[in-house]
């Protein structure tokens, strides 16, 4: 079935200066459909909340999909799918509705695809209960349900044992979500999914995008798995890679702080098979604003497999960021002419403290607007027999935000000066920070 999914999720949809994420990328792939029948369960949302645009664009990305398989298996866009791979509809609102059982009958799918009209609550339970009464549990067929929802359930009984209950029989669930005007829940698309998650579950906010997402899973589909596979990530210039967890499949190496390559031997040659990297970023940047986290990713495999990633966005919020000890201001020095040698005195300046400096930064969680906070920062050494010395003590007033809800805010450039030791022996050198704030008239909070 060659690659089947591709897809890249972050785990936070805002941020503030400074601070960082996970990105996870994911893939899955399964073997040629020619040599390896499938029987495929298109199960399809027609709830209220999909009138209009939404359903007319899922149609037309559920008819694509079927032409690309009616294509690929047998190499003739003949209206009948063939090796003995098979298509079934169910769509569902308040209920489900077997519409289509598994067939070879391109006409009668696109039929039923073309008869659906929006209406009703979302009922996903049932959806996957009819989906699986489609299958035939003595077939050899590989099975797979691709579950489309735009929105989360409201009627019926728990989803979860539904979707498990097929994947304990062997059912490979994709699942494709729209966020729709309810919003969707990802965490409850990856629970129903196959794992790993990202290789099985993708969302998007563009019913447009619909038709590319079917569109590449049916294409891929058709290939035999993917060998010799190599992914290249490259960030955006204010983002950094600090981290990064071994994958399932393959090894990563960082190539420098914006770009990394992942490779993988094969995937999917023998059975279904998914593969997920994870890993850590930080926005090094000082703008605020939606930034796109990716400057370019690139996918090679030997078969030619088609990988669309997306570009997913990240909301950086660096209003709430409060420099405490702000770097000293320059003076400004002006050469005119075409001199050979200039002069400039920069006057007077007095040594403040000797020894090293340590630069520390804080965020107070979810400071609500118009109150103002007081913070206390402690600073003790601990020599290498266990000995405390303080070091310091910063008190900082922070006037309210006037800002519409509670949020963070940041404090950096929180500076001390460390004294230079010459009578200990110790390498490195240990410090205790303690940190206290509070609302001004309110009780503190360590």
């Amino acid at each position: 079935m060659g690659l089947n999914f591709s897809n890249k999720v972050l785990d936070r949809n805002e941020i503030t200066c400074g601070e960082d994420f996970f990105v996870t990328l994911g893939l899955s792939a399964s073997p040629n459909i020619q040599n390896n029948p499938t029987d495929i369960v298109l199960v399809l949302d027609r709830s209220a909340s999909m009138a209009g645009l939404p359903l007319e664009e899922v149609k037309v990305a559920a008819k694509t999909f079927i032409d690309i398989i009616d294509q690929n298996t047998d190499g003739d866009l003949n209206q009948i799918i063939g090796n003995g791979s098979r298509i079934g509809i169910v769509s569902f609102s308040t209920v489900a509705t077997k519409d289509v059982p598994l067939t070879t009958n391109v006409v009668d799918l696109k039929s039923a695809i073309d008869a659906l009209v929006a209406g009703g609550r979302t009922n996903h339970a049932d959806a996957f209960k009819k989906a699986r009464e489609l299958f035939n549990p003595l077939s050899t067929n590989d099975k797979v349900i691709i579950m489309f929802t735009d929105g989360k359930t409201t009627a019926g009984t728990d989803p979860s044992i539904e979707a498990k209950a097929a994947r304990d029989e062997g059912i490979t669930i994709y699942c494709i979500g729209l966020t729709g005007s309810d919003g969707i829940d990802v965490a409850t698309l990856n629970d129903w999914a196959t794992d790993p998650d990202s290789a099985h579950v993708v969302v998007t906010p563009d019913p447009q995008d619909l038709e590319q997402i079917f569109g590449d899973l049916a294409a891929n589909i058709s290939k035999p798995g993917a060998t010799n596979i190599v992914i290249n990530e490259i960030l955006n210039d204010d983002f950094n890679i600090i981290d990064i967890i071994d994958p399932n499949l393959g090894s990563v190496t960082l190539i420098n702080d914006t770009e990394l390559r992942w490779t993988i031997g094969e995937l999917g040659k023998t059975s279904n098979e998914g593969a997920s990297l994870k890993f850590r970023v930080k926005y090094i940047g000082n703008s605020s604003g939606v930034m796109e986290v990716n400057k370019y990713i690139q996918y090679m495999d030997n078969e030619g497999n088609i990988a669309t990633f997306g570009n997913p966005e990240i909301t950086v919020d660096c209003d709430n960021e409060i420099p405490v000890d702000p770097c000293p201001i320059p003076k400004e020095v002006i050469f005119n002419g075409c001199h050979d040698h200039f002069e400039y005195d920069l006057g007077d300046y007095t040594l403040s403290d000797l020894g090293s400096i340590l630069d520390l930064s804080l965020t107070i969680k979810n400071v609500c607007p118009n109150k103002d906070v007081a913070v206390a920062i402690t600073l003790t050494e601990v020599d290498c027999q266990g000995v405390e010395t303080k070091r310091g003590t910063k008190i900082i007033s922070i006037p309210g935000h006037n800002g519409s809800s509670c949020g963070d805010m940041k404090l950096t450039n929180i500076r001390f000066i460390l004294p230079e030791e010459n009578g200990c022996s110790c390498k490195t050198r240990k410090f205790l920070v303690g940190a206290i704030a509070n609302y001004t008239n309110n009780n503190s909070i360590c």
